[in-house]
């Protein structure tokens, strides 16, 4: 594990564009957050502060996120795969992490950890990472719709950061494919093949763009993949729904990347 002692903020360059990075530096356990899908690094800060100096706090903005990171020709899930790893190779984190991440980002740290358990202490998913067919026609009509309506907003908003450079159509496209990402026959076999300790913390209610009881219905898909999987565990159900989980019940999420580092023997 390399261990900077100082803090470090700043774009690292990754293939054919740049992210923003923050680094806490320090001793303590390496920890990397995932992002929502068109989240900032920002939405951790409670979380971060929760958790304090104890840990090493490695965050970034995805590409053409935030007001930093910069545009690319990908913007590929396996592109935000990717990126985890440029980042942590770019900080010069050679030991095994902790991987947090909420909503789109729980897919991402999820594969991250199925597919690299030798280098990772555990895995807490934040309301995301569920197997469910959610996605057919009508749904993927409904989120094109979506973003075209939100296109005015969108671009109100981009020059601060708070909503991406990505088109409406691209946005669509990002949403569109994490749900074929989340059919049961393609992330369930990823939840199965993790070794590491892995606990999830689940909102409750709707989301935005969501309808009635479509959340509860893919949250309980999890039932499932912790009864074959041992090693995945439910640490909590929070009032919070899913957009305000960050904000409202940040001691919950802190608590689960607590639990997990211990179990995963990162704290003495």
């Amino acid at each position: 594990m390399s261990v900077t002692d100082t803090a470090w903020s700043g774009l690292v360059p990754v293939e054919d564009t740049a992210l923003y990075v923050t680094d806490t530096g320090g001793d303590g356990v390496p920890v990397v957050y995932c992002n929502g899908q068109f989240a900032t690094l920002g939405y951790w800060k409670h979380v971060v502060e929760e958790l304090g100096s104890g840990f090493r706090h490695i965050n970034f903005d995805e590409r053409a996120r935030g007001k930093q990171s910069q545009r690319s020709s990908d913007y590929s899930f396996e592109a935000c795969v990717r990126d985890v790893d440029a980042v942590l190779e770019a900080r010069g984190v050679t030991g095994p992490v902790l991987i947090v991440g909420w909503s789109y980002g729980a897919f991402v740290a999820a594969h991250w950890a199925s597919r690299n358990p030798e280098r990772c202490i555990g895995a807490v998913p934040v309301d995301g990472a569920q197997p469910h067919d959610w996605l057919d026609d009508a749904m993927e009509i409904r989120i094109r719709k979506l973003f075209k309506r939100l296109r005015p907003v969108t671009a109100i908003l981009r020059p601060t950061g708070l909503t991406p450079k990505l088109s409406a159509a691209q946005q669509a496209e990002c949403n569109i494919e994490l749900g074929r990402i989340s059919l049961a026959r393609n992330l369930g076999p990823v939840l199965d093949a993790i070794t590491v300790p892995t606990r999830y913390v689940l909102a409750s209610g709707a989301s935005f763009g969501s309808k009635g009881d479509e959340q509860e219905l893919i949250r309980a898909s999890l039932d499932q993949v912790v009864e074959r999987n041992p090693n995945i565990e439910v640490f909590a159900k929070v009032a919070s729904n899913h957009d305000l989980i960050l904000k409202k019940d940040f001691k919950a999420v802190a608590g689960a990347v607590r639990e997990v580092a211990d179990l995963g023997g990162a704290i003495d």
